[in-house]
């Protein structure tokens, strides 16, 4: 089995009306895609933030077991995970190329920092941007920008990869080269966690899938186990059935 290296447990975040998380336990493990799925405010972006250290459970524990420091400072977090957050306004005209090489950020002053350009080039070429670089990001339509948001997460090189709805705004085409993407970075033994409501390239996608509803977790488990037609009927609180479909 391969390592741990995120582990929640007994996670508690208050809500108005119920809590926005309850009990929740979760691990992510290197080499992994882990999806977090579910229906609107079930809870979701809650979690991926508590996962990235953004949101400060009331009740419960995130550790990172593959880390030599117990309490990571703010800067070792970023060295060792990447959030990209459901919206990234930008306000700004900045370039493309200089939005990309934020994500460089965390390594300044350390050996890493060697590998700036060969990190940026690497990211802009994944996500297919490259004629982009000189642009301003405000002129780009909103599948373009989540890109170059895409790239500067990529740029960072952590070893846990956090996707809030990254597919959101991107076609087809880019929703193809976004699985590519986070599949590479599996295969490289990275950890990624996927929040989604595609739920049929979640199936195709997801080595793990955790299921959440009200706050709480319903099913946890392989795609296959998790995205049946039962289960999902009960979590969205809707008639869902599966369709196959194959050629030939």
């Amino acid at each position: 089995m391969s390592a741990e290296i995120i582990r929640a447990e007994n996670i508690y975040v208050p809500g108005t009306h119920h809590p926005r998380l309850d009990e929740i336990a979760i691990s992510v493990r290197a080499g992994e895609i882990h999806a977090i799925v579910g229906p609107n405010g079930s809870g979701k972006s809650t979690l991926l933030n508590v996962l990235a250290g953004e949101i400060k459970p009331t009740g419960g524990s995130v550790t990172w077991p593959s880390s030599s420091s117990p309490k990571p400072s703010p800067r070792h977090q970023a060295q060792q995970r990447a959030l990209l957050a459901q919206a990234t306004p930008m306000t700004f005209p900045f370039v493309v190329r200089d939005v990309v090489s934020w994500g460089r950020y965390p390594w300044r002053g350390t050996d890493e920092q060697r590998h700036d350009a060969e990190a940026i080039d690497q990211s802009m070429l994944e996500t297919d941007i490259c004629d982009l670089a000189a642009q301003r990001i405000t002129e780009l339509s909103g599948g373009e920008q989540a890109r170059v948001h895409l790239a500067r997460v990529l740029a960072q090189r952590a070893p846990v990869l956090l996707l809030d709805e990254a597919d959101a705004t991107l076609d087809a085409a880019g929703r193809a080269q976004l699985d590519a993407v986070i599949s590479n970075r599996r295969n490289a033994g990275d950890a990624i966690v996927v929040v989604s409501h595609d739920l049929g390239r979640i199936a195709a996608l997801a080595d793990q899938v955790t299921l959440l509803a009200r706050g709480r977790i319903c099913r946890h488990g392989r795609a296959a186990e998790t995205l049946t037609a039962p289960i999902l009927s009960e979590a969205f609180g809707v008639p869902m059935r599966i369709v196959t479909s194959w050629s030939g």
